[in-house]
Parts: structure tokens; C-alpha cells; sequence
């Protein structure tokens, strides 16, 4: 079976000295995002790993949905990106 090598890199060095790769990411087929799995894509496309557009297009996210899930962390961190806490950190 021959398996396409991605364009780009396949791992990055994060400042706090992990390595991020792209087998890290969530599977393409992800129905059900958790925090966890949101700030991952965050983080590959902030670390250059993969694009914005390559995000986009590998897990159907429009890209206004991406940029909330960047803001969210951005403003809040992480856990604004829980279901349960959109009230607390999405009110203006």
C-alpha cells in the first residue's frame, strides 16, 4: 500500500521543548470535538505543522469556526472550549 507523505513537516518543536506531530492530531473522521482535540488543531496550525486552510479543509471547519476556537484560547484558554462553559466566556 503506498502511503502519500504529507507537504510540510511531520513534527515541529514546541517552546516548551515537546514535539508535536501530525500523528498527534485527531483523526480526520472526528465527529465529536472535545477541548482537548480543539486546542490540538489550534496548536498544529500555531506551530506551523499544518495550515489554517489544511485544518480547515482536513475536519470540514469553516474557518470562522477555527478562528473562535483560536480566540477562545487565545482570551480564555483551554477550557473556553468546553461545551459546558460557552456561557461563562462567550457573553460580552
Amino acid at each position: 500500500m503506498y502511503v502519500k507523505n504529507p507537504k510540510g513537516p511531520t513534527f515541529v518543536i514546541l517552546p516548551d521543548g515537546q514535539k508535536l506531530m501530525r500523528s498527534d492530531l485527531p483523526p480526520v473522521e472526528t465527529n465529536r470535538w472535545v477541548a482537548s482535540r480543539k486546542a490540538c488543531v489550534v496548536l498544529a496550525v500555531s506551530a506551523s505543522l499544518i495550515t489554517k486552510g489544511e485544518a480547515c479543509k482536513m475536519y470540514s471547519l469553516s474557518e470562522e469556526e477555527f478562528d473562535s476556537w483560536r480566540f477562545a484560547i487565545k482570551s480564555h484558554g483551554i477550557n473556553a472550549l468546553k461545551a459546558t462553559k460557552l456561557k461563562k466566556y462567550r457573553q460580552s
